[in-house]
C-alpha cells in the first residue's frame, strides 16, 4: 500500500496550539503514515523571523515530546536561501522516491495567493496540496486560480491512488490563535499559558522570548 506522507510548514514562531491541533487532526482524518512539520528558514514573502532558527526548532521539538504522530524535519532551517516549497518537494521526493505520496498541508488563507508562490504550477508535479477551510475564507474564484483548482480537484482518497497531483479539501478544527498575537501578549506581559503547550512556554521563559 502506498505511504502518504504529510508536511506542514510554517515560521512557528512561536509554534502554538492552533498549528499543532490542525497537524494532528490531519494526520488522522486523512490517514497519513507521517504528518512532519518544517520550520522555514526564511519565508520568502514575510519578513525573516526574530527568532533564530535554532531556538524555533527547539520549540517544535519540545512540543512534539509527548505526540509521536507527528514529527518535524528541519531540512529547510540548514539552507541560507529563501525557503521555496517547490525546492523543499522535489529534495523530498528525489529522497523518498516516486511512488510515495507526499501532501503539502496549508490553509485556506494560502490558497487565495498561492499563485504567487514560486513556480506554483509546478507544486503538483511533486505532491498533492491539501487545503484546509479556515472561517470567513473562500476557495479563490478569480483567475488564474479558480480553473486551475477546478481541474485538479479531487476527493481524499485519491491521497493513496496517487503519488502527486491532486487539490485536496480537508476539515480540521481551526483554533484562533496566532503567533503574532501570542509574541505581542508576552511583549506586553501577558502569559501565553495554554495558547503554546507547557513545554514551549516553558522555553519561552527560560530563554526570554518575546520579550
Amino acid at each position: 500500500m502506498r505511504r502518504i506522507i504529510g508536511l506542514f510548514g510554517g515560521t512557528f514562531d512561536p509554534v502554538h496550539n492552533g498549528h499543532l491541533r490542525m497537524a494532528l487532526e490531519l494526520q488522522q482524518r486523512l490517514q497519513l503514515d507521517e504528518m512532519r512539520l518544517l520550520p522555514c528558514h526564511q519565508p520568502p514573502h514575510r519578513d525573516v523571523p526574530g527568532r533564530s532558527s535554532s531556538q524555533r526548532l527547539a520549540m517544535v521539538e519540545a512540543a512534539l515530546e509527548s505526540c509521536p504522530q507527528l514529527s518535524v524535519d528541519g531540512r529547510e532551517l540548514r539552507r541560507s536561501s529563501p525557503s521555496y516549497s517547490v525546492d523543499t518537494l522535489a529534495e523530498l521526493r528525489c529522497e523518498l522516491g516516486p511512488e510515495v505520496s507526499l501532501c503539502w498541508c496549508v490553509g485556506m488563507d494560502s490558497l487565495a495567493t498561492f499563485h504567487l508562490w514560486h513556480r506554483w504550477r509546478d507544486l503538483l508535479d511533486y505532491a498533492h496540496l491539501v487545503v484546509v477551510g479556515r472561517p470567513g475564507w473562500q476557495p479563490p474564484a478569480e483567475e488564474p486560480l479558480a480553473s486551475w483548482m477546478r481541474a485538479r480537484l479531487a476527493a481524499p482518497t485519491q491521497l493513496r491512488q496517487a503519488p502527486a497531483g491532486a487539490l485536496v479539501l480537508a476539515d480540521a478544527t481551526m483554533l484562533d490563535i496566532s503567533a503574532t498575537s501570542i509574541r505581542a501578549a508576552i511583549a506586553a506581559g501577558y502569559s501565553a499559558q495554554f495558547l503554546v503547550p507547557d513545554s514551549v512556554w516553558s522555553f519561552i521563559k527560560n530563554n526570554q522570548l518575546y520579550r
